[in-house]
């Protein structure tokens, strides 16, 4: 009879035990970039752990009920950990999105050169800049929101809303940016054109530094910025994203921004808005400068359908941005801005009345400045072939620019022209020959430009046809990647007869349809096709698990942009007269890269030097009279006429990053980057800033960031993270002074400071409040690219206070 009891005892025991052990907890992580590595799930304090799906799915079983703390880590991602209450049967945990760090040597790079490649695998020079880098970066616009994560990285400035990317001393159409892996067309060879996209688009963005016009043709000379739209990626049929609202103090910034995603099955959708404005920016020298306020609208919707076996999306998006025009002009006798009245010779612009202080702190704009409007329309589709894959896009875009620089007839602009642009490429990525991978395809792009009803004409209207084609091959062998390959390029430039009279009820010039006795020749006919063959090849060596070793060469090419060839005439928003020259020959580049990327656990450091050789570099010099005096219109608008010469770049960038694995949160970071850039023209030998060192070349540059994370008990406050930070700045003495092209500039030096405040406000969602304080002490300075510079020696901005405040859900 005991012996009876003691039996059923002993069932009932292990029943119980086996039904405590009958739960499951399941759910799904998700990566920032999108893409599913291998990641790791674990249960802290127990041997239970298991490996993610290929769709990112896990399932843990017969576990106990009860709390414990689920841990998920990833190569190149930050680990991600959160405590779980397991329940009886199935208990399904919310997505879990890991986020990229860039600590690490093996995060994932989506470059559009093959398939996804480890930056450790890759032999050029590439920096991956996640989401948080770029909204801990306070800045008025995108591409000067990269430039602290991105060494080598310079922007060419006109006001606080336009920056044009600068990679190792070479910038306009030699550096291509990518939005969604689209080229970026916009008459990008203008002075004071901006990158169409706004800031609070973009999810992430890549930084390829060196040649890289074998996969992407023409203007991709000295490396791509490639800029990445949000993507949802939760697949729960709940709409996720995120609100952006921030607060500049300098200029009065207000700006907003919304994401919102939604994915269920194969079906996504996405809609991303944001609104900006800011009056003008202040500093202690210059006080507010006038007419470097702007007004910014951004609107984008995305539809897709994603299986295993293929991804298709369409996309479109509109960018309207209102921008001020400042042309420097001040009141002789007390230095204060002044604002144009007259036309031509009316106009004394020692004469021009004073800008009222409430014009200077105003959200209106002046009725001289520039609208610029851009519409993307493009479709992307990649279907899995077998073990290949084959990925297509067609793009469709339209880039309208008005500049408006007429006061006695503000609604007339001086420039209004419209670039449409059509987009292709198609890529087949063939299956995998071990251990060769293999890729090939073409790509290009049909233009037309056209000026509308405008009183200035800096360009022709002209047609643009470009195609090239390309294969690139990678060779991988336990600890050695080696990868190269050849495009081939064909663009044809040519516009007729472009004819120009004057109204004579206006009195302005006008576009004439066909040649009389009243009309001049603005732009002679012109049709010409270039060619060039880019090149590449080479090797990234896993010296250890910690250290990396690059190196490679490259030959790059480059068509002349429009108005290399044919500008002949003002424009005026650059306050610039181009002067082309028809006979330009394509640049061609050799560069050397070498580096090497260390990963250990307390630190990381990069170092990479380059060296670039350019036939036929193509750059602009002040025309003067026979007395060396610049050549001016009654504004005062300078004539710059494009020169041609041989030219040499090199330099070397390096980032260090501490860690120590034992002080959790701490981090310091510090980079450095210098750029020498010489006219190797033998009528400049030794001449020193009388022609024999190039324009626009970023002084060494040197930068410290000191941060300390600290976890907080409240319920309400996760953490707080304290920043200090400082820019160095030397002087800038290898410029091109001859004809005072450019001028001298001092050095100078920045410190910021500033918090980040993580605030739980949801159990699986946490808010972010930034507060920055950029320029501390108010210091006057010049940066060596500021356009400001030199109309009218305006100083670059402030003081500037900055609140940020971003909420995902």
């Amino acid at each position: 009879m005991k012996f009876r009891l003691m039996l059923s005892v002993f069932v009932i025991f292990i029943i119980s035990m086996v039904n405590a052990q009958d739960a499951e907890v399941a759910g799904k992580v998700l990566f920032e970039n999108g893409s599913i590595p291998d990641a790791e799930v674990i249960l802290k304090d127990t041997s239970i752990k298991t490996m993610i799906s290929k769709n990112g799915d896990y399932s843990i079983k017969n576990i106990t009920p009860g709390n414990y703390r689920l841990l998920v880590k990833a190569r190149g991602y930050e680990d991600a950990e959160q405590g779980i209450a397991v329940e009886k049967k199935k208990t399904i945990i919310p997505d879990i999105l890991l986020i990229r760090n860039n600590n690490k040597i093996d995060e994932i790079a989506i470059t559009g050169v093959s398939k996804e490649t480890l930056i450790k695998e890759s032999p050029v020079a590439i920096l991956s800049i996640s989401s948080k880098q770029i909204e801990k970066a306070v800045a008025t616009n995108i591409i000067s929101s990269l430039i602290k994560s991105a060494p080598g990285l310079s922007v060419v400035e006109t006001g606080p809303n336009i920056s044009k990317p600068f990679i190792r001393g070479l910038g306009y159409n030699r550096v291509l940016t990518l939005y969604d892996g689209i080229r970026q067309e916009g008459q990008q060879w203008g002075d004071e054109h901006g990158i169409e996209v706004a800031p609070y688009i973009v999810e992430h963005a890549e930084v390829i530094k060196g040649p890289a016009s074998l996969m992407y043709g023409s203007d991709a000379l000295a490396g791509v910025v490639s800029l990445f739209p949000y993507l949802p990626s939760q697949n729960d049929g709940v709409v996720h994203g995120k609100i952006t609202g921030e607060y500049q103090g300098n200029n009065n910034l207000i700006g907003n921004g919304m994401q919102l995603g939604y994915k269920k099955d194969s079906f996504i959708a996405s809609l991303n808005a944001s609104y900006r404005m800011a009056k003008n920016y202040r500093n202690a020298a210059d006080g507010r400068v006038y007419n470097t306020n702007f007004e910014e609208k951004n609107f984008s919707f995305l539809l897709g359908r994603k299986t295993k076996t293929s991804f298709s999306k369409i996309n479109f998006t509109l960018y309207d941005n209102l921008q001020g025009i400042p042309d420097g002009s001040r009141d002789p006798n007390t230095g204060k801005f002044t604002y144009q009245i007259g036309e031509g010779e009316d106009d004394d612009t020692e004469k021009r009345p004073v800008v009222s202080q409430k014009d200077l702190n105003s959200y209106t704009l002046s009725p001289l400045h520039q609208r610029i409007q851009h519409y993307r329309l493009y479709a992307q589709h990649s279907q899995q072939i077998g073990k290949g894959d084959l990925d297509v896009q067609l793009a469709l875009q339209q880039n309208i620019r008005r500049e408006y620089n007429h006061p006695t007839v503000p609604s007339q602009p001086g420039m209004y022209v419209r670039l449409n642009t059509l987009n292709y490429g198609i890529r087949y990525n063939f299956p995998k020959f071990s251990p060769i991978e293999l890729s090939a395809g073409v790509n290009g792009m049909i233009q037309n430009n056209k000026n509308k009803s405008a009183t200035d004409f800096p360009i022709p209207d002209y047609d643009l046809s470009e195609g090239g084609f390309y294969t690139y091959i990678k060779w991988k062998y336990k600890r050695f990647n080696i990868s190269g390959g050849a495009r081939y390029d064909i663009r044809n430039i040519r516009w007729d007869n472009f004819y120009i009279q004057t109204n004579p009820a206006t009195q302005f010039e006008e576009h004439a349809a066909q040649e009389s006795s009243h009309t001049r020749l603005g732009f002679a006919s012109y049709n010409k096709t270039f060619g060039g063959l880019s090149a590449s090849i080479g090797s990234a060596f896993q010296l250890t698990k910690q250290i990396s070793l690059k190196a490679n060469i490259g030959r790059s090419y480059r068509a002349p942009n429009i108005t290399e060839i044919g500008a002949n005439g003002l424009d005026p928003g650059a306050h610039i007269i181009y002067k082309g020259n028809r006979d330009f020959n394509p640049e061609f580049s050799l560069q050397e890269d070498l580096g090497i990327s260390t990963r250990f656990k307390d630190f990381s450091a990069d170092v990479s030097w380059f060296n670039n050789n350019i036939q036929n570099y193509i750059y602009l010099s002040l025309l003067v009279d026979s007395q060396g005096n610049p050549l001016v219109d009654a504004q005062g608008n300078k004539t710059y006429q494009y020169q041609q010469a041989s030219a040499q770049l090199y330099g070397m960038e390096a980032w260090l990053s501490l860690h120590p694995e034992k002080w959790k949160g701490f981090n310091f970071e510090t980079s450095l980057s210098v750029i020498y850039g010489f006219n190797r023209d033998k009528k400049f030998k030794n001449k020193g800033v009388q022609g024999e060192y190039l324009p626009l070349i970023s002084p060494l540059k040197l930068s410290g960031n000191l941060s300390q994370k600290i976890n907080m008990r409240s319920k309400l406050i996760s953490s707080v993270t304290p920043t200090a930070e400082v820019e160095f700045s030397a002087a800038q003495n290898r410029y091109l002074g001859l004809d005072n092209t450019e001028t001298f500039t001092p050095d100078y030096t920045l410190f910021n400071i500033g918090a980040s405040v993580e605030l739980h406000y949801s159990e699986n969602h946490s808010a972010m409040l930034q507060l920055q304080v950029n320029n501390v002490f108010d210091r006057a300075y010049q940066s060596h690219l500021s356009r400001l510079k030199y109309l009218g020696n305006i100083y670059n901005m402030g003081r500037n206070i900055s609140l940020k405040l971003i909420v995902p859900f």
